[in-house]
């Protein structure tokens, strides 16, 4: 029974975010760090700036054309609510700038800001213009002592242009979070777009969206209380939304928003039904650890998936780990892009159709949307598809013997889609190709007071248009590789005695996105190693902790090279070095 117990224990608390309340001089350092990262990297009055590491935009030291502050709120405590879910959403108009103000690139700008003492947790904030969303993002955590913690996220929007161009729209802004009493803090956002002219971004034709779309179809939810994104809570659960099709589309893209919570906030270290039920765990926390987006067509057509990238919210694994350097991704979450341009041939019918999510695997919660990205000719195209359902197998081995358990994945997914197109353009031919794999080994040890995880996801996509004539017109390769690895022990009774327990935790993690054609080569790697320690009361608090936070960004592209180093310490940024110079 003890057993069970200390792998609940465990199960629980680490893997879900950890309120901080308060942190006495720490007893495994001979420095008090948080008290020095509070006098470090501020501005004024003990004020933080949180930030993810990334590169600047070529707009940063340009001055723009003009400029729409478009929201400014102040999101209060909402302690009153009847569910422990909770949603913030505020709209406003939206019309785009003056007709005098010529541009052709747009950047967003998300500033905002959080005080107290508490901290809520799993929060995610989504950005639309009219259901088409523009950013979806994690929500930093409050600093100790209730001091001010602010961030901010540039990112490149032009893609959404044919959007921000209309008007009499709705801008959205939607918080949603986990929220009792003991979690309760308010936060201030501001959002302006800003709006450049001309040939401003290098290398910005970049697949698939050499050019923006000349139409946005948002698959989301309704302008209501509980937001746009769609909620996927199980295996079961299909969200459609029916779209139409404008019969002068000659390429579409569904670019795919995605993020987990709740039970599946780290699905990636899920044990197997089988496990919990041969050790009598009642834990929601199940289904293994592989997980998909699946994205389907009038229901029975399974025409692209998702492997998500495992990125890690600002309060995850140990939420020490992200002051004030947060994760890859936790700013601002990737989105996927499944080119539908062969798929056309099933929509171009004036009729409508449905598109449809599901999670492979999953438990409550997902949140799920799209925005289809259409180009239209000048007249009606004529599209034929070659379709055919993607190929999967998929393999593992569990073995296990009371707590302790070893549980293998691999998964290979295969997908060939092919489409003719006949538009002003010619008669021309896509064929797109794509290659999953994932791999896990999970490990539970020590009567499940350590876990070790080894990950690796892996996608290869080859695009090919050639005419009728078999002439290529062009020919691209994407491949993308996240690896993955974790180490967790805990320690009940450590130092303290009874009540308390020792977290020590190992975070090495990496993203590598390469696109080559015969015009472009480019390779962006991330990669992060993080360790941790501290000390938990058997309330979930914090008493004590010590960090250490390297991340390395490197980019290289046909125009030139850009780097850049961080070092934390303590929640002390000691180094953060830059460079453009290319190093074979």
């Amino acid at each position: 029974m003890n057993n069970v117990i200390t792998l609940l224990f465990f199960l629980l608390p680490l893997f879900f975010p950890i309120p901080i309340q308060s942190f006495p001089n720490l007893s495994l350092s001979s420095q008090n760090h948080f008290i020095n990262r509070i006098t470090r990297n501020t501005t004024s009055n003990h004020d933080t700036e949180y930030f993810e590491v990334t590169q600047p935009l070529p707009t940063d030291d340009l001055t723009p054309t003009c400029s729409i502050n478009v929201l400014n709120h102040t999101f209060e405590n909402n302690s009153n609510s009847t569910s422990n879910i909770t949603s913030r959403l505020v709209n406003v108009p939206y019309s785009p700038p003056p007709a005098t103000c010529q541009w052709s690139h747009v950047v967003l700008d998300f500033h905002a800001q959080c005080q107290g003492e508490k901290q809520q947790h799993d929060d995610i904030a989504g950005l639309w213009i009219n259901g088409v969303e523009l950013l979806r993002t994690s929500i930093s955590q409050p600093n100790e002592y209730g001091s001010v913690v602010f961030w901010n996220i540039r990112k490149d929007v032009t893609r959404y242009s044919s959007v921000l161009a209309q008007n009499n729209l709705t801008f959205s802004l939607m918080i949603e979070n986990l929220l009792n009493e003991e979690f309760v803090d308010v936060y201030f956002v501001n959002v302006s777009l800003l709006f450049y002219n001309g040939n401003v971004i290098k290398g910005e034709s970049l697949y698939p969206y050499e050019t923006p779309a000349d139409l946005i179809v948002p698959v989301s939810g309704g302008l209501d209380e509980s937001g746009f994104w769609l909620k996927i809570h199980n295996e079961s659960d299909v969200q459609t939304r029916n779209v139409e099709i404008s019969q002068k589309s000659y390429k579409a893209v569904l670019e795919v928003y995605v993020s987990f919570h709740g039970d599946d906030e780290f699905w990636y270290m899920n044990p197997p039904d089988s496990y919990i039920t041969a050790n009598n765990l009642n834990r929601s926390k199940g289904n293994g650890a592989y997980r998909e987006v699946l994205v389907t067509v009038d229901g029975n057509k399974l025409v692209g998936t998702v492997i998500p990238f495992p990125v890690i919210y600002t309060k995850g694994i140990n939420p020490l780990l992200w002051k004030p350097v947060v994760s890859f991704g936790a700013f601002d979450l990737p989105s996927y892009d499944i080119n539908f341009t062969p798929f056309l041939g099933l929509l171009l019918d004036n009729k409508n159709h449905s598109i449809g999510f599901e999670i492979a695997g999953g438990v409550s919660f997902w949140l799920v949307d799209a925005n289809l990205h259409l180009w239209l000719d000048q007249s009606n195209v004529i599209a034929i598809v070659e379709y055919e359902p993607p190929a999967m197998e998929i393999e593992h081995e569990y073995e296990f013997e009371g707590l302790k358990g070893e549980f293998e994945i691999e998964v290979e997914r295969k997908t060939t889609a092919i489409g003719w197109i006949q538009s002003s353009l010619g008669f021309l031919k896509t064929k797109i190709t794509e290659k999953n794999t994932f791999k896990n080994k999970l490990k539970y040890l020590d009567q499940g007071t350590r876990v070790t995880l080894e990950q690796e996801i892996k996608v290869k996509t080859k695009v090919k248009i050639t005419t009728d004539s078999g002439h290529s017109i062009g020919e691209l390769e994407i491949e993308k590789v996240y690896p993955l690895k974790l180490n967790i022990v805990n320690q009940p009774g450590f130092g303290k005695g009874c009540g308390y327990l020792m977290s020590t935790s190992n975070v090495v993690q990496g993203r590598t996105d390469r696109f080559t054609s015969e015009k472009i080569s480019r390779v962006l790697k991330r990669n992060l190693n993080c360790t941790s320690s501290m000390v938990v009361k058997d309330n979930g608090l914090v008493v004590s902790g010590s960090m250490e936070n390297h991340q390395n960004y490197d980019y290289k592209d046909e125009f030139g090279c850009y780097s850049r180093r961080v070092e934390m310490v303590g929640g002390d940024v000691i180094a953060d070095q830059t460079s453009s110079n290319c190093v074979d």
